[in-house]
């Protein structure tokens, strides 16, 4: 596994929002984490981020402890993430956006006296990232001009520009509309290769296309893990998303792939 978590917990004020959960990823992989509205699923990331410190539990990258690693030490280590609301430089080139990504890795950051033409050698790399994520032709606009998904796409080629071992998608394609979510479903397919991705997305059609592993969380905890299929068929997954109020013949209902099954319903909230 390169990352796993043990134990994990968070809480916050009294409030246990994510219950001892115990996650392996594999190397490699496309693990979907999925759920109902508060199931936890943004601490979480915000846990492997760093960007939130554990109550008690331990999180692992690669055999090393780093429960304790704040977010940039995590995000040098290997681990990205992307957010729910788009965070990309509106006033500058999409070029810019991805050239500056590059250069945080480098100590042009702090030698900012040198001349262009060490920032210009960063064009090259971002040229090739552009083209990666689709974005090559719109190099020069400005990324404030860019459509909600390109945006998103931008924010997939800045994340990439930090070479990660593990990158964290935080609802890839949420707000986006069906020609969107189709195009970005297939970068993330493209981009997964030689990574590890952890995807939290609502969209189980998405889910279901690029993930080879999932994990169902409610009320922070881990509910159900296994491949699209399993978690399918499981009366718990469709009770927490459905209420448990589907049923066929007196059988529970069966996760489907049509447009009117639970592939494209939202979580239940009560759940």
């Amino acid at each position: 596994m390169i990352l796993a978590t043990r134990a994990l917990t968070k809480v916050f004020a009294g409030f246990t929002a994510v219950d001892d959960v115990t996650l392996g990823i594999e190397d490699g992989s496309i693990h979907g984490i999925i759920g109902p509205n508060g199931a936890g699923k943004t601490t979480l990331f915000n846990l492997l981020s760093g960007f939130l410190r554990p109550t008690r539990g331990t999180i692992t990258f690669r055999g090393a402890d780093i429960s304790a690693l704040d977010a940039p030490a995590v995000a040098r280590a290997g681990i990205v993430r992307s957010f729910q609301i788009t965070s990309i430089f509106p006033h500058m080139s999409v070029l810019d956006n991805v050239r500056v990504s590059l250069e945080s890795k480098t100590d042009l950051p702090m030698r900012f006296w040198l001349p262009n033409k060490r920032i210009d050698a960063l064009t090259e790399p971002a040229m090739s990232i552009l083209h990666e994520v689709g974005l090559s032709g719109h190099a020069h606009m400005l990324a404030a001009q860019l459509s909600y998904g390109h945006k998103r796409s931008l924010e997939l080629g800045i994340s990439i520009a930090q070479d990660p071992l593990v990158l964290l998608l935080d609802e890839p394609t949420a707000g986006m509309g069906a020609a969107e979510i189709e195009r970005v479903t297939a970068l993330i397919g493209k981009i997964a290769a030689g990574r590890t991705v952890v995807l939290v997305e609502h969209n189980l059609s998405v889910v279901s296309q690029v993930c080879n592993r999932i994990t169902v969380m409610q009320r922070g905890r881990v509910l159900v893990e296994g491949n699209y299929d399993e978690v399918r068929a499981d009366e718990r997954v469709i009770d927490a998303y459905l209420g448990g109020q589907v049923r066929v013949n007196s059988e529970p209902a069966r996760l489907g792939r049509s447009p009117n099954a639970i592939d494209s319903a939202e979580p239940n909230p009560r759940a």
